[in-house]
């Protein structure tokens, strides 16, 4: 190579990295350009400098939301590398969840459908295809399909009791954060997909394996995974995916062979997977000429699928964790929600149905306040299709493309809102106090079109499985309990004994 060729190539390599530098310093830049409130960003890390080092996500959602709230309608900050506002405003978020809701329809979060084909769920995609999976979907979840699962989840329950019966003669201090993964996992097995996950039985059960394995087994660092969701239109020109292959390959098993069997057997089940199979008319392509729905391709299924599981087995785990740990806390709670099991199942012959499950009044505000302390989500995710001028204030703009971010965990902590948001009263969500707040005061299942669509599944599953604990058992802490903060963080120990 010749002297002057190679001064050639390292001038193009210094200029391209020049460029590359540039970009990067004005997109990290770009809330001190426009003027609005923000922390001084990390190059790396964004606004989430001591990630999983020192601070968890939401300890450093909420913090800066109690910092910046006041200063404006929104903060400025940066998830990772990418530009991002933090609602500060009740009012900004009901505009943006449900009456601008048609400039925030999108999550603009990363999914790719062609290289990691689980990721094209319903949480992730946006646009038209979003539009149409909720519309197809929904159903699944009406109050009238929920209340058809009512017996599964009893069944469910009744394991569940069993499984804890013999835990507590073995020992009274037992870990019940994994125990209700258990049962949440066979519930959402046996209620979305018609499948015997029988995780109860055996706590190393391949489904519940894998469901461990989908929240705690990242495909990338971190920081890689930081840089995928700042950038996701080019992580997917990039062709990156984040799902391990080998979990995409159990759920696209899971979903043929479930398929074979029931076509093979002619079996239909009150489920999601039926109404997916139903959905499946066509092994085309999704749209036709006129951009008119033409069905579910078994790709499609299977990002279903896997999403309801994940979601389905680990949010409503979490919950049902945090509530018993919370009711361990504070045995007045217990013993009264527990006195209203009783009486109410009493007025029912001491049979659970499904009507005197909504009677529990009591059992409502603990669960609501259990939400409130520990949200499904830390945060709702949403991305501005035009620039929005924030009514009232003409001197913010949220502009198109930036991500939006609402932090729940802020809100549900914001003593301004909650007193003493530390807490745990159910006395917040008595129907009176109910009314004397904003509704938007409370979002673990988010609102709005894009609201969860599970939520009546989720509440469901968990009074169940309340009821039938507090009925059999009584849950206390012990020397092995741990302190928890916003979020409950490794093994949930409580001394259990039966009653």
């Amino acid at each position: 190579m010749s002297l002057t060729l190679l001064h050639v190539l390292i001038t193009c390599i210094v200029v391209l990295l020049t460029a590359v530098a540039y970009l990067f310093w004005r997109r990290m830049n770009y809330w001190r350009e426009r003027g609005i409130p923000h922390d001084k960003p990390s190059y790396l890390y964004g606004s989430f400098r001591g990630l999983s080092k020192s601070y968890g996500f939401s300890e450093i959602l909420r913090s800066m939301y109690q910092r910046y709230k006041g200063t404006g309608p929104f903060c400025g900050y940066y998830f990772f590398q990418r530009p991002a506002a933090m609602i500060l405003d009740m009012g900004l978020v009901k505009n943006i969840l449900m009456k601008d809701f048609s400039n925030f329809s999108d999550r603009g979060l990363f999914y790719n459908e062609q290289d990691d084909p689980l990721t094209g769920h319903l949480f992730f995609v946006d646009s038209s295809k979003w539009h149409v999976l909720h519309g197809k979907l929904s159903p699944t979840f009406s109050e009238y399909k929920v209340r058809g699962m009512f017996p599964l989840m009893c069944n469910g329950a009744q394991q569940l009791v069993q499984t804890l019966d013999a835990l507590v003669q073995r020992n009274v201090n037992v870990e019940v954060k994994e125990l209700m993964g258990r049962y949440a996992t066979d519930v959402i097995g046996k209620c979305a997909l018609g499948i015997e996950c029988n995780s109860l039985k055996n706590p190393n059960a391949e489904c519940r394996a894998i469901g461990r394995r989908i929240f705690t087994d990242r495909r990338h660092s971190p920081l890689v995974s930081g840089l995928i969701e700042g950038f996701p239109k080019l992580a997917r020109k990039l062709r990156m995916a984040v799902i391990h292959e080998d979990i995409a390959n159990f759920f696209v098993r899971l979903v043929r062979e479930n398929m074979e069997y029931r076509e093979k057997h002619n079996v239909r089940g009150n489920d999601l997977m039926n109404l997916m199979m139903e959905l499946n008319k066509s092994k085309k392509l999704r749209y036709d000429e006129n951009d008119e729905f033409k069905g579910l391709t078994v790709e499609e299924m299977t990002a279903q699928a896997f999403f309801f599981f994940a979601a389905g087995s680990e949010k409503s785990s979490s919950t049902l964790s945090g509530a018993l740990y919370e009711l361990a806390r504070q045995s007045e709670i217990q013993e009264r929600l527990r006195s209203e099991i009783i009486e109410t199942l009493c007025q029912h012959d001491n049979e659970l149905t499904y009507e005197c499950l909504h009677e529990m009044k009591y059992m409502k505000q603990v669960l609501s306040e259990t939400l409130r302390k520990y949200p499904v989500l830390p945060h709702l995710v949403r991305q501005a299709l035009l620039d929005y001028p924030v009514p009232d204030h003409p001197e913010y703009v949220i502009p198109a493309g930036v991500l939006v971010t609402i932090p729940v965990i802020g809100i549900h902590y914001d003593p301004e809102i909650y007193p003493d948001p530390e807490k745990f009263d159910p006395e917040r969500f008595t129907p009176e106090n109910v009314k004397m707040r904003e509704r938007i005061g409370w979002l673990p299942f988010g609102d709005g079109p894009r609201k969860c669509i599970g939520f009546r599944f989720a509440e469901m599953e968990m009074r169940t499985a309340l009821v039938y604990l507090l009925k059999n058992f009584k849950f206390s802490v012990s020397e092995l309990t741990k302190s928890t903060s916003i979020n409950l963080r490794g093994d949930t120990f409580l001394k259990v004994e039966r009653i």
